[in-house]
């Protein structure tokens, strides 16, 4: 293989890689991580007084996490598959309009992720294999059907973060039960973001910049409200919980001002990220400010590959 052989083919794997979104990734696995700490499995770990690394529960989760990332992972695929028309127009530089990524090879990768997020999933229980085709379904009824629908676009893409969460409760079945309603937290959240990223091309509007401003807040008071819960405890998730809303509300208020594609990009951008520290709120309430911790050093490195590979 000549050198230009091995450099195209180089960029070509990038381009898959980018189809993948893996800083974005990295906040699906934030979910799991957070919905194991609803689960009550890393409390009932501390009460064993196991150690991380050496428990048997280590590979379920791990299990949860993969199986999360490769749903996640097809759907902003097949994301790219089905925008590639519109994206010629308005985002050229992406993998399937700049001809790095044949339509073909992105739809056919798109299923084969999304086919081994449910696989394994089932290495872990009969209702996660459950949740994951759920969120299967979720994906492909919103790539394929709702994307462009002003309001059942933001929503069924928060049903599928929604359904993330619950993939990561699923740790211990029976806990779906107790805390099935939590998953309403990143349904509202993420309708908010989507609502946002339908300006990143030509500019937003100041109406859906304020609903999405309304939706933000409502996600904050939505995790305080959790403090009703016995096992939630409220003075551990504030600090994760005062950085989330700051992070957010700071770039939110900037794009209201321009209302420009950079700012409402830079908006969504921050937004995606800052799931991982709603994942911390919501974990270090149930698990611990340590546990809160874990998932926040995972921001670090979504915002480092972020600077490799874009996040919208």
């Amino acid at each position: 293989m000549d050198a230009v052989s091995q450099h195209s083919l180089i960029a070509r794997i990038k381009a898959c890689v980018q189809l993948m979104r893996p800083a974005n990734v990295l906040t699906a696995v934030a979910d799991i991580l957070a919905g194991v700490a609803v689960s009550g499995l890393t409390v009932e770990l501390a009460d064993r007084g196991n150690g991380w690394f050496f428990i048997p529960e280590l590979g379920k989760i791990s299990f949860l996490v993969l199986s999360s990332a490769s749903l996640y992972a097809g759907g902003v695929v097949l994301n790219d598959f089905f925008d590639a028309e519109l994206d010629k127009k308005e985002r050229p530089e992406r993998p399937i309009p700049s001809g790095l990524v044949p339509r073909t090879v992105a739809f056919f990768l798109g299923v084969v992720l999304l086919s081994i997020g449910i696989q394994v999933a089932a290495f872990v229980s009969l209702i996660s294999v459950g949740v994951a085709v759920g969120v299967a379904l979720l994906i492909a009824a919103y790539n394929g059907l709702s994307k462009h629908h002003s309001v059942f676009g933001p929503l069924n893409m928060g049903l599928c973060r929604g359904g993330n969460l619950l993939l990561g409760i699923s740790a211990v079945p029976y806990a779906m039960q107790r805390f099935w309603f939590i998953a309403f937290i990143p349904v509202i959240y993420i309708a908010a973001i989507t609502m946002i990223s339908r300006g990143e091309v030509k500019g937003s509007t100041s109406g859906s910049l304020r609903i999405a401003g309304w939706l933000y807040a409502l996600t904050i008071m939505f995790i305080l409200s959790l403090s009703a819960i016995p096992f939630f405890h409220l003075r551990l998730s504030l600090p994760y919980l005062v950085l989330f809303a700051g992070v957010i509300f700071s770039r939110l208020k900037r794009a209201q001002s321009s209302r420009q594609p950079a700012d409402i990009r830079s908006a969504v951008k921050a937004g995606v990220l800052a799931l991982i520290l709603m994942d911390a709120a919501i974990a270090a309430g149930f698990s611990g400010w340590d546990y809160g911790l874990l998932i926040v050093l995972l921001l670090p490195l979504s915002v480092l590959i972020a600077k490799n590979f874009a996040v919208t």
